[in-house]
């Protein structure tokens, strides 16, 4: 869920909790310039969909107060632009070392990411490595999906995965390499052929992986 889905009391509270830290209902209340039944109706509709969290604090005075500050969910729905972060410094790699450097990175990747799943797909079948391949895919926000389908005029089944979602894509647009090591993980995970179809930094709507077991050549 965005901010922009959000009621607009709601989008405040969080904005304010944001900019000016740890709030009570009561500060809130006054920030706000609604009533306090109000605010506390959102507070606990932010705080039932995991955007706050709130903690009783102990005051010199009076009784203990709850006070509340955004949830690790929440701090995703602000904007971050990590991807120019990770560009820039790409790209003073490049300077530095060389294009070459950053085909070694991706390469480093690549095994470092096989040595973490390469357990899951142990003792599977093609069709639950695909499966599994799918979960781990949406775990990392690629909004993965896995699909069986008929494929040309034999009506063989065919494996895809689909991803509507490329948390990297303006990286991969930039720096081929980033596609091609997914690419290649796909093929080491599933011990499998696979070939992209469509791929969303190149501008479509969707990465498409089409999956086919490895065909036998006989010497």
């Amino acid at each position: 869920m965005r901010v922009l889905q959000l009621s607009s009391t709601r989008q405040h509270i969080l904005h304010i909790l944001k900019t000016e830290g740890p709030q009570s209902a009561a500060d809130l209340t006054k920030k706000l310039n609604i009533t306090n039944m109000a605010v506390r109706r959102h507070l606990n509709t932010l705080e039932k969909d995991g955007f706050i969290e709130s903690q009783t604090m102990r005051q010199t005075m009076g009784r203990p107060t709850a006070v509340y500050r955004l949830s690790e969910t929440a701090e995703d729905l602000f904007p971050k632009k990590y991807h120019l972060l990770m560009s820039d410094l790409l790209n003073e790699l490049v300077h530095a070392a060389g294009e070459d450097m950053i085909d070694v990175l991706f390469e480093r990747r690549k095994h470092t990411l096989t040595n973490k799943y390469q357990a899951k797909m142990e003792g599977k079948s093609l069709r639950e490595k695909v499966a599994a391949l799918a979960d781990i895919q949406n775990e990392n926000g690629y909004m993965a999906e896995w699909k069986c389908r008929k494929s040309g005029s034999s009506a063989r089944e065919e494996d895809a995965i689909i991803e509507h979602n490329c948390p990297i894509a303006r990286i991969a647009a930039e720096y081929k390499q980033a596609c091609r090591c997914e690419l290649e993980l796909f093929e080491t995970l599933l011990d499998a052929d696979v070939t992209r179809t469509s791929c969303i930094a190149d501008g479509e709507h969707q990465c498409t992986y089409l999956i086919q077991a490895c065909k036998v050549h006989d010497d």
